[in-house]
């Protein structure tokens, strides 16, 4: 199991992006990079940098992934039929720990993983807890018990900050993954450009 060692905003100022849409990310008050030389004049940035930089964006937005495990599920993106760009997203998207954040049952993508991790998510009524488990067309994903009865759960269930995606069926209880969604179907706070992230691979 990978774990962060970086503050997780810090990715944002890098980027110089609001990567979650989050009222606190420290983007909306200062927009310039981190660190002493944060302010200095940014040059030219290479094609190779511009991808990079999508990349990064891609992987850092899902939250703790390895580069083992991004390349690997580029790898899979690639193995199958179809845009490779959108194979990855569905990727992506089907990981657990992204539709229990999808399905607003916590409030980060960081605390979607630990909840995963610490076993209080079921898929099919069997509890699963490893956060990249690849969720399939007609699962039916629901918490346990005790985390419906969470304060971080109800506070974020009752959140009006995002959507549950029309890809996922929730009646409030449950919900079924009905369709793997492409790029259009995702809900970013900010643009996503998968096809750079091919490219960037493809190099």
């Amino acid at each position: 199991m990978s774990k962060r060692v970086q503050a997780k905003y810090k990715i944002n100022r890098r980027l110089g992006v609001n990567l979650w849409g989050r009222p606190k990310s420290p983007v909306n008050k200062r927009e310039y990079g981190p660190g002493q030389h944060g302010q200095r004049r940014k040059g030219k940035v290479s094609d190779f940098g511009i991808q990079m930089a999508a990349k990064q964006k891609l992987k850092g937005y899902y939250g703790n992934l390895t580069e083992r495990q991004f390349r690997n599920l580029y790898a899979e993106a690639v193995r199958r039929k179809g845009d490779t760009g959108e194979n990855l997203v569905g990727l992506l998207e089907q990981r657990l720990d992204a539709i229990v954040y999808r399905l607003k049952f916590v409030p980060t993508v960081f605390a979607a993983r630990q909840l995963v991790n610490h076993g209080h998510v079921k898929v099919n009524g069997r509890r699963v807890n490893i956060a990249s488990y690849q969720v399939k067309i007609g699962d039916v994903i629901e918490l346990t018990q005790r985390a419906k009865e969470m304060a971080l759960v109800m506070e974020a269930q009752q959140s009006s900050e995002r959507e549950v995606p029309d890809y996922l069926s929730f009646d409030g209880t449950k919900a079924t993954y009905i369709r793997v969604p492409g790029l259009s179907d995702v809900p970013y706070p900010v643009q996503m450009e998968p096809n750079l992230v091919v490219e960037f691979y493809s190099r």
